[in-house]
């Protein structure tokens, strides 16, 4: 794994990227039809927004800050189109984008008389000059290690826990002791196995972390009056054999694997050096997925059992499958079908064949997902708005 390299291309700043797309960055709900508009008129580009804006407060409007800026700073954008009804915002992160280097034209309300038909015509003109600008730049060997993979599962079943979450797991261990990053997510499915967790954590300050996000979790749920069995699991994973939420929650971790743990993030923030980290963020996959994306991940694999068409926009998402049935019945959603794993295939060779597959796709192999448009990011709330 340490020698395993993939194209891809370097930035000023930061992790180089797997692919190099055009964002659309619209960061106002007012100004959301106007940027889909563009979007529309710019074949190849990246589009990412929040239908959110004014009256956000307190940490619910820091995060979604952060996680904008964490969207715009990606490694997999190439160059980006900040759009907004809001000229302060889009000050924070044409700011913010100046310091890194990364090349960028913003477009407010203001600039355009609030006309959005003129914002139209503006950004699709300075959406083309990024483009070709964009496009001059080549790819070059990068060690497979500098990547920031974020590891999902969504619509489990027991093939899940037994094969694909553990393949995972062996996956990322050889990631992070190659020097790699890991990024895994869904606090509510730790529940039941928080101490195993806290055990492998590299300090007890991480340790107590990883209870606590459990506890503050559950809380949640409580305060609530939510019974977790028949949410979390929800129907489709009662159904499948799932039946409570330690039982997923023992298949869901496998995908940490055995490395010793090196923080607890918070929703969209940056890792601060290698190796496994969990991050403390809703279990809803379009949620988590963009916390891993805002945190710099540039490559996602998502296990599923049932079959799950949700992927990242701005991160190639590579789904896995140990279910037999569900591999041959969505052979277009399925990138990698590891089903023999629960019938006796060797596990050295699925997971050689695992990492092949990844630096396959971070060197520009197309997931389903992205040739289908299935992607999209959806940024987290904290809180009300006014």
């Amino acid at each position: 794994m340490s020698e395993r390299t993939f194209q891809g291309y370097a930035r000023a700043t930061g992790s180089a990227g797997i692919r190099n797309r055009l964002l659309i960055l619209n960061t106002t709900g007012l100004s959301e039809l106007t940027a889909r508009r563009i979007h529309a008129a710019l074949p190849g580009s990246l589009f990412a927004s929040t239908p959110f804006g004014g009256g956000m407060l307190g940490e619910d409007a820091q995060v979604h800050v952060d996680s904008i800026l964490g969207l715009a700073n990606h490694p997999n954008a190439g160059a980006v189109l900040i759009l907004s009804a809001d000229r302060p915002r889009c000050d924070i992160i044409s700011n913010s984008l100046a310091k890194s280097g990364k090349p960028f034209h913003a477009i407010a309300y203001d600039d355009v008389g609030h006309d959005t038909l003129r914002m139209t015509d503006q950004g699709i003109r300075a959406g083309a000059v990024l483009s070709r600008d964009m496009s001059r730049h080549r790819p070059t060997s990068q060690p497979l290690s500098d990547l920031v993979i974020g590891l999902e599962c969504g619509l489990s079943d027991p093939t899940s826990g037994l094969g694909a979450n553990p393949l995972m797991g062996r996956f990322s261990d050889q990631m992070v002791a190659a020097g790699g990053t890991v990024i895994v997510g869904e606090t509510l499915e730790w529940l039941g196995v928080e101490d195993r967790l806290a055990a492998r954590a590299r300090t007890p300050k991480i340790a107590e972390d990883i209870r606590q996000a459990v506890l503050r979790r559950e809380r949640i749920a409580q305060d609530a009056g939510i019974n977790l069995t028949g949410n979390n699991p929800n129907h489709a994973n009662i159904e499948s054999g799932l039946t409570t939420i330690e039982e997923k929650a023992s298949g869901s971790s496998a995908k940490t694997g055995t490395q010793q743990i090196s923080g607890v993030l918070k929703y969209a923030e940056r890792p601060s050096g290698r190796g496994l980290y969990l991050m403390d963020a809703p279990s809803y996959s379009p949620e988590s997925l963009t916390g891993f994306v805002a945190a710099g991940a540039q490559l996602m694999i998502f296990s599923t059992g049932l079959g799950n068409s949700y992927v990242s926009a701005l991160a190639p998402t590579i789904k896995v499958s140990a279910n037999k049935f569900t591999s041959q019945a969505l052979p277009q959603q399925i990138d990698f079908d590891c089903s023999r794993l629960l019938s006796g295939g060797p596990w050295d060779e699925a997971t050689a064949r695992l990492a092949e597959h990844v630096a396959d796709v971070a060197s520009g192999s197309l997931t389903f997902g992205e040739i289908l448009a299935e992607g999209s990011e959806t940024i987290s709330r904290f809180g009300a708005s006014l």
